[in-house]
């Protein structure tokens, strides 16, 4: 068979009672809770809760520090991705272990942790607030840290599985040739990995701009100062559910159309080789 055609996917049809099962809990678990949302909201007022102050506040500060938390992602990030994937040493499954953690922490206890860690009297926000009368709780700079602190790992995992699936032997040629490590890394790895940065990135600005539990645990929910949009949505629950309902649409939108993006990214290299 050509190779200039795309494959059709082979293999065994799944049983009648797996396809069953597929749609129930896809139209359970994720059609019917989107479904819900699109019924409920209130579309003729749509524009005008999107216009109020409290509204452009919550977006405004969400977009800034989300943005900020995933710049941090990335100049952290990427060093850690690249360290766990080109290096070999002692306690690397450890490391690795605490580089992703968040992921799978909940969002309280992440709070919870940087509160003790980054507060006034925590382990290292002492130091920090004696010596250089720097304070990270209940400010937007607490928000930034706190969406970095749990939204980094997407872009690690990313990034590394990208730098292990790399051909080296492209950079083994420019080192041949006298590139420096500077030039292999601008000129080299970094195109060669551009897709998978970028996916990774739109992972982790995606998830700082959703994250909840650990901002309002360590930034608290002060409007124009901390209130981003998830704390925003969980506010307006206590007084106008419309409101809340047009929020989480709006935060749905841009994960379906991130999601999309990546996606996309993704599962590009497999069309290309089929």
């Amino acid at each position: 068979m050509s190779g200039r055609g795309r494959r059709r996917v082979t293999g065994s049809r799944p049983p009648a009672l797996v396809v069953a099962i597929a749609i129930i809990g896809l139209l359970f678990f994720f059609v019917a809770p989107l479904a819900a949302l699109l019924q409920r909201a209130p579309w003729g007022d749509v524009w005008s809760i999107l216009t109020t102050p409290e509204v452009r506040d919550a977006l405004r500060l969400s977009l800034e520090c989300s943005l900020a938390a995933t710049a941090l992602s990335m100049l952290f990030g990427l060093p850690i991705a690249w360290l766990l994937a080109r290096t070999e040493f002692r306690g690397k499954a450890v490391v690795r272990a605490c580089a992703v953690l968040p992921m799978v922490l909940p969002p309280v206890v992440a709070g919870v942790a940087l509160l003790r860690a980054l507060g006034r009297k925590g382990l290292v926000g002492q130091y920090l607030y004696q010596w250089f009368d720097i304070t990270f709780p209940f400010t937007t700079k607490g928000v930034i840290i706190a969406e970095t602190f749990v939204a980094m790992p997407f872009l690690i995992i990313t990034v590394e599985a990208a730098l292990r699936s790399l051909d080296t032997r492209y950079e083994d040629a420019a080192a041949t040739l006298g590139a420096s490590r500077w030039t292999v890394l601008r000129r080299v790895i970094l195109p060669s990995i551009g897709p998978s940065l970028a996916a990774g990135a739109a992972l982790t600005w995606a998830r700082a701009l959703g994250e909840f539990g650990a901002t309002i645990t360590f930034a608290g929910n002060f409007r124009g100062v901390t209130q981003t949009m998830p704390l925003a949505v969980y506010q307006a629950l206590e007084v106008d559910s419309g409101a809340a309902i047009v929020l989480s649409l709006v935060l749905l939108t841009v994960s379906i159309v991130v999601l999309a993006l990546v996606g996309r990214q993704v599962y590009r290299p497999v069309a290309a080789s089929t």
